[in-house]
């Protein structure tokens, strides 16, 4: 459980900008939506999809790492990896599994499936959105395991996108419907402190200090 007091007590070290910034962010954050990249080999695309996430409110990220295992290029996420929740795997199963057990439904991004183009998409279902490596795709195993298929509607040559924009159109496609709809699609009330307490955490340089000092004064 989160300590108010603590939270609340490090807040005053924010500027009232920064303070009224986080309340708003989290008022447009959410988790009925996530997403998941595999194996993505391009450093910069799953940087630009954790942008892309942060921008449109998407809370929590998960990457497989199977076989590519990279840092995350802080200057093309532009600190959204401060912001947005990251999960690793190191197998397509564990995070499968995990988010199944979390209550979401599997959804393959892919333009040769035709099952259901975006503007049909039922958003009221906890989805979590895949998206692949740059020239294969996804793997059989996210296919086999998908509750879904979803495309984007394209009417030129190029059968492909890259997969940050993939995401970036669907992801803004998808959150702008869901907050149309009666869907409680915003973070619990302890989820926000939680992140109020981490985004604390991760802007104070003299954390550790601040809290030491609350502790022994309290």
């Amino acid at each position: 459980m989160v300590d108010l007091k603590l939270i609340e007590h490090l807040e005053t070290f924010l500027t009232e900008n920064r303070r009224e910034r986080f309340k708003t962010v989290l008022s447009q954050r959410t988790k009925h939506f996530t997403v998941a990249t595999e194996d993505v080999y391009q450093l910069h695309n799953t940087s630009a999809v954790i942008r892309s996430c942060d921008v449109f409110g998407i809370q929590e990220v998960n990457i497989i790492e199977e076989h590519n295992s990279k840092r995350i290029d802080r200057e093309i996420a532009m600190g959204a990896q401060k912001w947005v929740d990251l999960n690793r795997y190191h197998s397509v199963k564990s995070c499968i599994s995990d988010l199944k057990q979390k209550g979401y439904q599997i959804v393959a991004t892919t333009p040769h499936t035709n099952d259901c183009v975006l503007h049909e998409f039922d958003v009221s279902k906890r989805s979590c959105f895949f998206f692949g490596r740059e020239t294969e795709g996804l793997s059989q195993e996210v296919l086999d395991e998908a509750d879904c298929f979803l495309k984007i509607p394209m009417v030129g040559f190029t059968e492909s996108l890259n997969i940050s924009v993939s995401a970036a159109i669907i992801l803004q496609h998808v959150t702008t419907k869901l907050k149309q709809t009666d869907v409680k699609w915003q973070l619990s009330e302890n989820e926000i402190l939680e992140k109020r307490f981490d985004w604390c955490k991760k802007t104070i340089k003299s954390y550790e200090k601040v809290v030491g000092r609350f502790y022994s004064n309290s």
